[in-house]
């Protein structure tokens, strides 16, 4: 695999808050602006790849108070943070290594910062983005078993991979904190000194290793993997890890760990990155099904407008039916 510091994911996909403010705000614009061309926000996406908006049944031109209502950015916010937790969901009860559920997440990050949940639906999106993953981590899964395994049709799968790998913008190579977990591990045995045979120290490690990577889940929900490199990620892990075990000195381990790999950086310059990742897990948005529900009928109603006119006509077939039956009471 190719080296961190040289990669894509480094040069490009490495951004600022106002990055990624700015990329939601411009998506969401867009997706607002073709409801209001089209009467749809939903996109016709051929299997190459190729996508036009698709043609309304309703009117383009109905009033605005027949046109279904946009997502604001916050409600796409909540929705994408549903579907990042459904990700993990899904790649557990598939038992998929962590590094497949860490770059299915990744791509699912970096698809939503071109395209608005309005214009594709993040269930599908995920979908495809679990089965690229798979794919790049070369732990084959068909597109079949992928989507009898939870339900969904897998044409669904198939036809939006073209479009998510040019969201992608075809980089497909990515780095999780997992993997230098294992490494910062590793090193802490000499730097604690388990490999002079002391068990006791080793156990402690290992059972710190794994609440790191529970940390690391959290942290792969958050903004974090499109902030910070992966090494700063996988020792913000280990320093919550090591809060709840409390195995070593942790200040004393980043000294040695910038003495040897980074002199040029200054500690403080790394202990305000892992404050801010911590910070991010902080404010971890963990949505229920019950807080997306509404903002899921307004997405239904953006990308299919006569769905918007059913669920009207059956509530006031409802209302009518109540009016009769307290009538004839």
């Amino acid at each position: 695999m190719a080296d961190f510091t040289t990669s894509t994911h480094r040069t490009k996909w490495i951004l600022t808050p106002h990055d990624i403010k700015h990329k939601y705000k411009v998506a969401n614009q867009r997706a607002k602006q073709a409801l209001e061309k089209y009467g749809t926000t939903r996109m016709e996406v051929d299997i190459d790849g190729s996508f036009s908006y698709a043609e309304s049944q309703n009117d383009a031109k109905d009033s605005v108070e027949k046109r279904p209502k946009p997502l604001k950015v916050e409600e796409e916010q909540l929705l994408r943070a549903f579907y990042e937790f459904k990700i993990q969901d899904v790649c557990d009860a598939f038992k998929f290594p962590r590094k497949i559920q860490a770059t299915a997440l990744i791509y699912f990050k970096r698809f939503y910062l071109q395209w608005s949940v309005m214009e594709h639906h993040p269930k599908d999106i995920m979908l495809t983005c679990i089965y690229a993953a798979c794919k790049a981590e070369e732990n084959h899964v068909s597109a079949e078993e992928l989507g009898k395994g939870i339900g969904q049709d897998h044409h669904v799968i198939l036809n939006n991979e073209m479009l998510v790998f040019q969201g992608l913008g075809f980089d497909l190579i990515v780095y999780s904190p997992y993997r230098a977990l294992e490494g910062y591990i590793s090193d802490l045995e000499e730097f604690c000194g388990a490999k002079d045979d002391d068990r006791l120290v080793a156990l402690k490690l290992i059972g710190s290793l794994e609440t790191a990577r529970m940390e690391a889940d959290k942290i792969m929900r958050t903004d974090g993997p499109l902030l910070f490199p992966p090494g700063q990620l996988a020792l913000t892990a280990l320093h919550r890890a090591n809060a709840v075990h409390g195995i070593f000195d942790f200040e004393r381990y980043l000294r040695s760990v910038l003495s040897r790999h980074q002199p040029a950086h200054a500690i403080s310059e790394l202990t305000g990155s892992i404050n801010a990742i911590g910070s991010l897990i902080g404010k971890l948005l963990i949505p229920t099904s019950k807080d997306v529900k509404h903002i899921d009928w307004k997405l239904k109603s953006c990308l299919d407008p006569g769905s918007h006119d059913k669920r009207k006509k059956r509530k006031h077939r409802s209302k009518d039916n109540s009016n009769e039956v307290a009538d004839i009471s």
